[in-house]
C-alpha cells in the first residue's frame, strides 16, 4: 500500500525515475480499486464513484508512467506509441516491465541503489 501512497504524495511529479516494483503496485492498487468501484456502482445504480477515482488518478497515474519510462533510459514521450494500433499497447507493455537501467542516466541515479527515505 506504501507504493500506491508514494506515488499519489508526488502527484505530478514527472522527473526522475520510478522503480517496476513502484509502478506494478500502483497499477495493481488502481485495477483493485477500480473493481470494487465499479462494483459498488453497480450496486447503486451510477458509475459516478468510479469516474471521479478514474480523474483523481489520472495525473498520477502518467506521472508514474513517465518516471518508470526514464527507468529504462527513454523518454516519457514513448507514451504517445500507446495511440499506434495493435502493437503500440504492446511495445509500451514491454517497456514498462523492462529492466531499469543500473547507471545513473539522465534522469537520475538508480532508484534501486537510493537510500530510503
Amino acid at each position: 500500500m506504501n507504493w500506491y501512497l508514494d506515488v499519489l504524495k508526488n502527484y505530478a511529479g514527472f522527473s526522475g525515475r520510478a522503480r517496476r516494483k513502484e509502478y506494478w503496485m500502483f497499477a495493481l492498487f488502481n485495477f483493485i480499486i477500480a473493481v470494487v468501484l465499479t462494483v459498488l456502482g453497480m450496486a447503486i445504480d451510477t458509475q459516478i464513484p468510479y469516474y471521479l477515482y478514474l480523474a483523481a488518478v489520472l495525473v498520477p497515474s502518467l506521472a508514474v508512467m513517465v518516471r518508470r519510462l526514464h527507468d529504462t533510459g527513454r523518454s516519457g514521450w514513448w507514451f504517445f506509441i500507446s495511440f499506434v494500433p495493435l502493437v503500440g499497447a504492446i511495445v509500451l507493455l514491454v517497456f514498462l516491465a523492462s529492466e531499469g537501467k543500473p547507471e545513473t542516466n539522465q534522469h537520475g541515479a538508480n532508484p534501486k541503489l537510493a537510500p530510503a527515505v
